[in-house]
């Protein structure tokens, strides 16, 4: 064993592999079959990562608008690394906003949700980026400002639960049919630049 032909059948069996910056020389058929098994793991990981672009409706709601905190509050969105690519300033009328909150129809704060909602100009927004749902809830923080984060929008700027300053979609099945509820898709423009 070790002798000159073992030495040559490995010579000859010398695969070499450049992948992330990396050059690996492979000596035998087992660790080049594992290392390919790995990369194509690694590859399909990236692929599902870039999947994680989205789109997530956020609303700055009537307690902030009336504090003029829209400049303020898209900052922070936009230093997350969200584009805004639809925008619209709405005063909602009570069927829309009854419309928008059906799935809390049944909750005894309904009412007063929508009569909120319903008492001043709203700014409805459509956020794009990676992660853009996640990105978005944690630059605004609990529903409960008491709970919140120091340093996120409902912190710093909600006055309680019911006035609590933004609302964002929670998930992506959410966010396609709350966009949908606002913007239509000749409404929405990806940002090139």
């Amino acid at each position: 064993a070790g002798g000159p032909s073992d030495r040559r059948s490995c010579r000859a069996r010398i695969v070499c592999v450049r992948a992330c910056g990396y050059t690996m020389l492979l000596c035998n058929e087992v660790e080049t079959s594992f290392i390919f098994r790995c990369l194509g793991k690694l590859f399909n990981g990236l692929a599902e990562i870039s999947m994680a672009f989205e789109r997530t409706l956020s609303i700055i709601k009537p307690d902030a608008v009336a504090k003029n905190l829209i400049g303020v509050i898209d900052t922070r969105l936009e230093n997350t690394g969200l584009r805004i690519v639809g925008a619209k300033m709405l005063h909602l009328a009570k069927q829309q906003a009854e419309g928008f909150y059906a799935v809390h129809k049944e909750r005894p704060f309904f009412n007063d949700l929508v009569k909120f909602m319903t008492s001043g100009a709203i700014l409805v927004q459509v956020l794009e980026g990676e992660d853009a749902i996640a990105k978005n809830r944690d630059v605004m923080g609990a529903t409960d400002p008491s709970q919140a984060a120091p340093g996120t929008i409902r912190a710093e700027f909600a006055e309680n639960v019911e006035r609590n300053a933004v609302h964002g979609s929670d998930a992506p099945e959410t966010a396609k049919t709350e966009i949908a509820f606002f913007f239509s898709e000749g409404e929405i423009y990806p940002r090139t630049r």
